[in-house]
């Protein structure tokens, strides 16, 4: 596929992101720079820009762009924030972030995953902190995190990942079984105080750690 094709594939899928509830400008200028070709595999690479997850080594999946562009829009992002991801995966989200100038915290299970995603973020000039490690853990050298977005699904909140929530800060996560979830954003309002609001169904593969599912 040739990089014009690409490039008016692109600029539909943002309309069609527009159109269907994400209007954080901020947020449609990012999926427009980070090239997500990049991320996806060579033989789905003529499906880059469909509004669908694709298949990842390791069993997993690259978000489907809508999804990461509906958390992302949860996240109100705002400039030189702190944000810890839970699940690197392809990478794709981590650029996103670091495209909107936030301070990024990456944590992945997989070590061939983690790999992956460094490569390609490195390949792009980001600046993304990234370890291999149980992410339902957390990161205690880094909290308090202004913001937490977990990409995988989870039976309930962590309550590690709750405790290094700064006040005022919030996380974005899919909480329900391994076949449904619902995006949920928690929000710290006092040390032991917070507030919970609930969106759309979506689904991801399962958040596994010793906070979440066990493989």
């Amino acid at each position: 596929m040739d990089d014009r094709k690409l490039l008016r594939e692109k600029i539909e899928l943002v309309d069609s992101l527009r159109n269907k509830g994400i209007v954080d400008e901020k947020v449609l200028k990012a999926i427009r720079k980070v090239p997500r070709e990049l991320f996806v595999l060579d033989e789905y690479r003529d499906r880059t820009y469909e509004d669908n997850a694709l298949p990842l080594i390791c069993s997993q999946t690259i978000s489907q762009p809508y999804t990461v562009a509906f958390m992302t829009q949860l996240l109100e992002i705002s400039p030189r924030i702190k944000v810890l991801e839970i699940g690197t995966g392809s990478g794709y989200q981590s650029c996103i972030l670091a495209e909107m100038d936030c301070k990024v915290y990456s944590i992945e299970r997989i070590p061939e995953l983690y790999h992956y995603a460094k490569e390609r973020i490195q390949k792009l000039g980001y600046e993304v902190v990234q370890k291999i490690d149980d992410g339902t853990t957390g990161w205690r050298e880094f909290a308090p995190f202004d913001r937490i977005l977990v990409t995988a699904a989870a039976p309930q909140s962590p309550l590690p990942l709750l405790s290094q929530l700064a006040i005022g800060g919030f996380m974005v996560i899919p909480i329900g079984d391994k076949s449904t979830q619902i995006m949920k954003r928690i929000t710290r309002k006092t040390t032991i105080e917070f507030e919970t609001e609930e969106f759309a169904s979506f689904r991801f593969v399962p958040l596994i750690g010793e906070q979440g599912w066990t493989e």
